[in-house]
C-alpha cells in the first residue's frame, strides 16, 4: 500500500515543520484572545442593539437585559462558572485553563466595549454581520483548543463525548435561546436570530477548515499499474490501493485512492485518459485533508 500523500519531490516543496509546544500554546492563548475580542466587539456592534438572542450565553444575557435590565456582561460571568466547573470535571485542567480565561475574559471584554456604536439599526443586517463576527472569534476560540466559556463550552463537552459537529453542538443549544427569544422579545426577532445563527455556524466551519481546495479521486482501470506509475511520478502525487470486487463478476479489481489539489484535477484526468480512456474515475471534495503535503496540524 503506497502513501496518500505527496511523492518526495513535493514533500520538499509543501511539507513544514509543526509548531513547537510552547509556541503552539502562546499561539492557542493569541486565538483565544483575539477571537474573544471578535465575539465582543460583535456581540455589542450588532445584537445587542437589536435585541437578537441569537444562542449561547450571550443570547440569553439579551434576555436578561431586556427582562430585567441587568448587564449582559454580569449574567455571562454568572453562568459561566458552573459551565466551568463542568469543564474542570469532563474535559480537564489543561483544558480549563484556556477555558478560565475565556470564560472571564470574554464578559469582560463585552463591559469593555458596551459603548460601541452599532452601524446599523437594520435587524437583517445585524444578523449576518453579527453572526460573522461571532462565528469568526468563536472559530479562532476553537482552533485555540479553548472556549469562551457557557454554551460555547456545553458544546465543547458535547463535541469531545459524541463525536457531534461542533458546529451542530453550538446549533443544539442555540435553538432552545432563540425560541425563548421568539416567546419573550418577538417572533420577528428570533428569526433573525436564526439568520445570525446560521451565518454563525457557517463562519466557524470556515474559521475551522478554510477554503477546501482539495479532491479526492478513486480510479478503477485495467491498467492500474501504468495509471499509479504516472500519478506518482508524473502527477507527484502519493496514492493507496485498495482491494476491489466486481460486484456482478465478482472479480478482483484494483482501486487507486489520490488527493490532489484542485488545480491538480486536470493533469490527474488528462493523464488517466491518456493511458485508459476506459478507466472508471470518481471525483468528489475533501472535508479536510491533514498530512504531508497538505495542512500539517499544529
Amino acid at each position: 500500500m503506497a502513501d496518500t500523500g505527496t511523492g518526495s519531490t513535493a514533500k520538499r516543496r509543501k511539507g513544514g515543520r509543526p509548531l513547537s509546544p510552547r509556541t503552539q500554546s502562546v499561539w492557542s492563548v493569541v486565538q483565544l484572545l483575539l477571537g474573544s475580542v471578535i465575539v465582543a466587539v460583535s456581540f455589542n456592534m450588532f445584537l445587542v442593539p437589536n435585541g437578537i438572542a441569537s444562542g449561547g450565553v450571550s443570547g440569553v444575557s439579551i434576555l436578561v437585559q431586556r427582562l430585567a435590565g441587568v448587564m449582559p456582561a454580569v449574567t455571562q460571568w454568572a453562568i459561566n462558572i458552573p459551565l466551568f466547573v463542568a469543564g474542570v470535571w469532563l474535559l480537564g485542567r489543561r483544558f480549563a485553563l484556556k477555558t478560565a480565561l475565556g470564560s472571564i475574559l470574554l464578559p469582560l471584554f463585552v463591559l469593555l466595549t458596551a459603548h460601541v456604536a452599532s452601524p446599523t439599526d437594520n435587524p437583517l443586517l445585524a444578523a449576518i454581520y453579527g453572526g460573522i463576527g461571532v462565528g469568526l472569534g468563536l472559530g479562532l476560540v476553537f482552533r485555540g483548543g479553548g472556549s469562551t466559556g457557557g454554551v460555547d463550552l456545553a458544546a465543547q463537552i458535547l463535541h469531545r463525548y459524541t463525536g457531534l459537529p461542533l458546529s451542530l453542538a453550538v446549533v443544539c443549544f442555540d435553538g432552545c435561546v432563540i425560541a425563548a427569544a421568539g416567546l419573550i422579545i418577538s417572533p420577528e426577532v428570533a428569526l433573525y436570530a436564526l439568520i445570525g445563527l446560521f451565518v454563525t455556524s457557517k463562519t466557524i466551519d470556515f474559521v475551522q477548515n478554510g477554503l477546501q481546495l482539495s479532491k479526492v479521486a478513486f480510479i478503477i482501470s485495467d491498467h492500474s499499474e501504468e495509471v499509479a506509475a504516472a500519478i506518482l511520478h508524473d502527477l507527484d502525487r502519493g496514492l493507496t490501493r485498495l482491494d476491489g470486487h466486481g460486484g456482478y463478476t465478482g472479480a478482483g479489481r484494483t482501486v487507486l485512492m489520490v488527493v490532489v489539489g484542485q488545480n491538480e484535477v486536470s493533469k490527474l484526468k488528462q493523464l488517466v485518459r491518456s493511458i485508459d480512456p476506459g478507466a472508471f474515475v470518481i471525483i468528489s471534495n475533501t472535508a479536510e485533508v491533514l498530512g504531508q503535503g497538505f495542512k500539517l496540524e499544529s
